[in-house]
């Protein structure tokens, strides 16, 4: 995206140096990195981020002042999870962004959900320091600095409580792919992860063993995603409906509410046109969308370019919890060894006084879609981190 920079990094990689920041990574985390990382970083203009920024932003506000969406995406809400006392709005939005052929971002998705919030700032220091990145670049958006980053994350998920009685709530951490993420928060902010199998109810109040201890919690940072929660048929003993004196950092019902549920309610330049498919009527050209699960697990389920009779197999009954989104093409804008890349740019926000973007993912990919089932044997392909120039 920045050629200068692009040219400046592919003549000075080397093996070596991703070994080494491989290596920093794993020194971090205490073991090897569990999902692929690309070799390279991505060097993005300013105006491009702020485009982008701005764009989420814009359509989160739009969604919230729609009472269609407000009344529908309410109901869309699977009566076993609607857990009371919802927050008006969502505290951690992420917008996915690809380029289009005029190099103008397109919504991929946006969700109400938190993710890799406590890795991110890891991920950009270990390819600064193994690749010698320039300190002109910032890893953080829109001129926030890492002090003022670290603050809002304090802020959004303890909240001024003590960390030992704040938990980040997720099926089986210990086994998850983003369970480095878990121990960078706690790390960071003092709050441990917490298998939601293992959480006990007293009355109104929730408990969790730490350090052999029975300790109350007070407030939940979710990362327990609802399909898991189904497909593992993992048991608890709590109810998400159930009334409890805790506060969420990231409200659950926002998982639903924000989400591919809501992309047929958005009119936005950077939305490409969006139909639950039981509203669909006649496609005649399906091979021009992408067909999509609302709530799936890792991208699963996902058809680029269905074909007629893979959307006539959709049952009658379930039509209406899919969206048929128009395709776009994504430009390979990034200059590999390999050839040109694709690249997907999550904007990630907190909402505290504002909705503020306050760091990026990245996913780099030559396949159909950019998750690592779609990019097996490539190389310079996988999880990566942006590098903003702020005078482009």
């Amino acid at each position: 995206m920045i050629p200068s920079l692009r040219q400046w990094f592919n003549q000075e990689f080397s093996e070596a140096k991703y070994a080494r920041f491989l290596g920093l990574l794993e020194a971090r985390c205490g073991e090897g990195t569990p999902f692929r990382h690309s070799e390279t970083p991505c060097f993005l203009p300013g105006s491009l981020v702020e485009k982008m920024s701005r764009y989420g932003r814009e359509m989160v506000e739009q969604l919230l002042a729609n009472p269609q969406y407000e009344a529908d995406s309410r109901a869309a809400i699977p009566e076993a999870y609607r857990v009371p006392n919802e927050d008006p709005r969502p505290m951690f939005v992420q917008a996915d962004f690809g380029l289009d052929e005029n190099l103008q971002p397109q919504l991929v998705e946006i969700q109400g959900f938190p993710t890799l919030y406590g890795y991110q700032p890891l991920l950009a220091e270990s390819y600064r320091e193994a690749y010698g990145i320039p300190d002109s670049l910032s890893a953080f958006p829109n001129g926030l600095t890492a002090a003022e980053y670290r603050a809002q994350m304090r802020q959004a998920v303890v909240a001024g409580h003590d960390p030992r009685h704040v938990v980040l709530l997720e099926i089986d951490p210990a086994h998850q792919k983003t369970r480095h993420d878990f121990l960078l928060t706690e790390q960071e902010w003092g709050v441990r992860a917490v298998d939601i199998g293992e959480v006990e109810k007293q009355g109104r109040q929730l408990f969790y063993r730490r350090d052999g201890e029975r300790v109350r919690i007070e407030r939940i940072y979710n990362r327990a995603i609802v399909d898991e929660l189904v497909r593992k048929q993992v048991a608890m003993q709590f109810d998400f409906r159930d009334e409890l004196d805790v506060e969420w950092a990231g409200h659950p019902n926002w998982f639903f509410r924000l989400s591919k549920f809501s992309l047929p309610y958005l009119d936005h330049v950077a939305v490409p046109r969006t139909r639950f498919l039981d509203r669909a009527g006649d496609i005649g050209r399906p091979e021009d969308y992408v067909l999509k699960p609302l709530y799936s697990f890792a991208g699963s389920g996902v058809i680029v370019g269905p074909t007629a009779e893979q959307l006539a197999a959709v049952p009658e009954a379930e039509r209406s919890q899919y969206i048929l989104q128009r395709r776009v093409d994504f430009q390979p804008v990034i200059e590999t060894p390999y050839g040109a890349t694709k690249l997907e740019v999550r904007i990630m926000y907190v909402w505290l006084d504002e909705l503020r973007a306050v760091n990026t993912i990245i996913r780099m990919g030559r396949g159909s879609q950019m998750g690592v089932d779609h990019n097996k044997g490539f190389r310079w392909v996988g999880a990566s981190a942006s590098f903003i120039d702020p005078a482009g």
